[in-house]
């Protein structure tokens, strides 16, 4: 198989991903919530766990995320120095977000900060976020991945700049 093949493939199998775990939460995690929900004592806690599961029938039914936020999506790659596609995975995982934030519809989150201007797929600077770990004398490859909704797990704070101030 000719590398730009293989690139092609990955990259689809990648935005498949992407689309995927924006509307479906791990077995694990279901088994969990599952699991808590059963626990729940206060008519209130019954109740949000049942809208929880009712949103992600209707998610299901409807083959649409989860959440309305599918915030900025972040990728943890555990690659091998030997993976044959380890120079394009940035390039292949920016792709997937785009064709995946038309596909699943994913919410168009990312904006640039000082543009001010929204790409309309899901990518920018350093968006998707990617965490790399390479490991030698490996050739192969790990993605986990979530979407933070809101900054969720994003250190930093935010500030509201006031159009007067300018960059400085």
């Amino acid at each position: 198989m000719q590398k730009e093949e293989l690139k092609d493939q990955f990259t689809d199998l990648l935005s498949k991903f992407t689309t995927y775990f924006g509307k479906y939460l791990p077995d694990d995690v279901m088994e969990s919530l599952k699991t808590l929900s059963s626990k729940q004592q206060s008519e209130i806690s019954k109740i949000i766990y049942d809208v929880m599961f009712d949103d992600m029938d209707l998610a299901k039914k409807r083959n649409v995320p989860i959440c309305q936020d599918t915030g900025v999506i972040q990728y943890f790659v555990k690659c091998g120095a030997n993976f044959p596609l380890l120079g394009d995975l940035e390039s292949c995982l920016r792709e997937a977000t785009k064709r995946a934030t038309k596909d699943a519809p994913l919410r168009h989150n990312a904006v640039e900060i000082f543009d001010e201007r929204n790409s309309g797929d899901n990518t920018g600077v350093r968006i998707p976020w990617i965490d790399w770990q390479i490991e030698p004398n490996s050739d192969s490859v790990e993605i986990y991945a979530y979407m933070a909704g809101g900054g969720c797990s994003l250190p930093g704070a935010a500030k509201v700049l006031m159009p007067l101030e300018g960059y400085e």
